[in-house]
């Protein structure tokens, strides 16, 4: 059937091209001639693919596969969102969904909880980190991806859901009828006093409220002794402006610029100041940052840096400066997309990767730094642009040892962590607890019985470096030399455990810690050993040094 030029319909897929095309992209111009020429291309192009291919194919995936293959172009932010991903990408924005607030993941083929959230239903009701889903509803979880066990966890507010678990150290499955209710994930994760008179916030997302939250902790720190305030942004991927320009606005004046935005379209130039009067805009600040701070988290530091309001410590952040905002398509779907660049108070933009100018192999490169400008915070002290936020004080990151990041992802810290909450009491206080040699050593006996094992990079490497030299005509001589290599590195894995006993225990602890009583307690496990809260305490606690580093120098 033709409906006229530039509109067919395929597969029972209407494509609407050409004249729509040119109505849409108004103004003369060899560009707009050639966007029409393409999509009708792509029209028909599709058309006889749907036709003709030998097997049958899903239009709407095959569109979908187009769509997603042409936003990669462009960056990772810039992302299309149909109609059944839309409930997901809501909970990301706003933190909010209705259901009993549990986090689920799977751990060595088994579907457990690894959150039930404080506060909420499933927390309430006595589900713990580590419980094994067995059922829900009457339907068996077992074989389920955790998306379709997540669907049926999820309902309208004030239904009911039965849940049937297995609980270590408990001989029958236990079965929890839970009423759904609203869920609203909490931003602020953490907040306490350290060393008596220093307030600790831990802020992990930027949905909405964190502002509020953020200001609330302050409040509620100063009443109870802080006199100085850390604020960890530590892997915080970032998320909603205008909650950035809020906690921003908690520790500095009304009326001063915290953000500007700069696109390619005249309406997404924006400056962005704060609104309201602070909450204490004098009190010692030292910001916490890692390579996975992004985005508002980067506004938040950033900004406070160029007011020289707050020392930055930990490691350069990841140097996300694109703006997105989400624009309504037809059939209830939506378009995440780059719309702008972010430029904080110094006027730098602290956007890292250019995508705008990719190898011919497609990659990204990173702004070169011959190429990246030099700045001045309020004080006069310089910074710079175009690759994340530079610490005041950096702190080198930690890189785990190749055991300790095996026990990690392959969930056996997560599992043996479930084990040993099942046979211990819970302790009074997790900011003490600490494991002792004879408990480490029983976990490295539960290893033996899992017949845990793992070969390193190291020894990766010697074994690709063997298989080379074999088809060298040296190898006979070489042979020798490379067997001892190999004994040698085998026997350095066979001390892996003691190696890094040390390294191994903290993070053992710090999961059982989150096992007892969630993020709180994991935070507390690791207070007096966390490189970046000992040096943000560190300086807090000298005046001098902190005014120092604030100042012109």
């Amino acid at each position: 059937m033709n409906m006229g030029r530039g509109i067919k319909i395929v597969g029972g897929v209407v494509l609407s091209i050409g004249l729509l095309v040119l109505v849409a992209f108004t103004g003369p111009g060899e560009k707009y001639f050639d966007i029409a020429k393409n999509l009708d291309i792509f029209a028909s192009l599709f058309n006889e693919v749907n036709t003709n291919y030998v097997d049958e194919i899903d239009p709407k995936k095959l569109i979908n596969t187009g769509i997603r293959g042409m936003l990669e172009s462009l960056d990772p932010y810039t992302d299309y969102i149909a109609e059944e991903d839309l409930e997901a990408f809501s909970i990301q924005m706003t933190g909010q969904y209705a259901g009993v607030g549990a986090l689920i993941g799977v751990v060595n083929k088994k579907t457990v909880v690894t959150e039930p959230y404080e506060g909420f239903p499933a927390f309430k009701a006595g589900i713990r980190v580590g419980d094994e889903l067995i059922s829900v509803d009457g339907k068996d979880v077992k074989g389920k991806s955790t998306g379709e066990t997540s669907s049926l966890l999820k309902g309208n507010p004030d239904t009911e859901v039965e849940i049937v678990v297995r609980r270590l150290g408990q001989k029958e499955a236990l079965h929890f009828k839970i009423k759904r209710e609203n869920i609203k994930i909490s931003n602020v994760v953490y907040k306490g006093i350290l060393d008596g008179n220093i307030g600790y916030i831990k802020l992990d997302e930027f949905t909405r409220g964190a502002g509020k939250e953020v200001g609330d902790a302050l409040v509620k720190l100063k009443e109870t002794g802080a006199k100085k305030i850390i604020l960890d942004l530590r892997d915080n991927p970032g998320g909603l402006l205008y909650q950035a320009i809020d906690i921003v606005n908690i520790f500095i004046p009304k009326g001063v610029e915290v953000v500007s935005t700069k696109g390619k379209v005249q309406e997404w130039n924006k400056t962005y100041s704060t609104l309201n009067n602070p909450v204490d805009a004098k009190i010692p600040l030292a910001v916490i940052t890692s390579s996975g701070s992004a985005s508002a988290s980067e506004i938040v530091a950033g900004a406070l840096q160029d007011y020289d309001r707050a020392i930055l410590i930990g490691q350069k952040t990841f140097g996300k400066g694109l703006v997105q905002e989400t624009r309504q398509l037809p059939y209830n779907t939506q378009l995440k997309i780059t719309t702008a660049k972010y430029y904080i108070p110094s006027g730098r933009c602290i956007q890292a990767l250019d995508y705008s100018h990719r190898k011919s192999d497609g990659s990204v490169v990173k702004v070169a730094d011959s190429l990246k400008s030099e700045f001045k915070t309020k004080a006069g002290r310089k910074v710079y642009d175009g690759g994340g936020l530079d610490p005041d004080l950096p702190v080198k990151d930690e890189v785990l040892g190749d055991i300790t990041i095996e026990l990690i992802t392959s969930g056996l810290i997560f599992e043996y962590a479930t084990t040993y909450c099942s046979e211990h009491a819970v302790p009074v206080s997790m900011k003490n607890f600490v494991l002792s040699d004879a408990e480490y050593n029983a976990f490295a006996a539960w290893l033996k019985e899992k017949n845990f094992s793992y070969n390193t990079e190291l020894e990766k490497q010697t074994e690709s470096l063997i298989a080379a030299a074999k088809s060298d005509r040296q190898y006979q001589d070489l042979q020798g030399q490379l067997q001892a290599l190999k004994a040698k590195v085998e026997h350095i894995h066979t001390t892996d455990m003691t190696r890094f006993k040390d390294e191994i225990k903290r993070v053992l602890a710090q999961q059982i810690g989150f096992h007892y009583r969630l993020e709180a307690g994991q935070i507390e496990v690791s207070l007096d050993s966390d490189p970046e809260i000992l040096e943000a305490k560190k300086v807090l606690q000298d005046s001098v040094a902190y005014k120092k580093i604030l100042s012109h120098y």
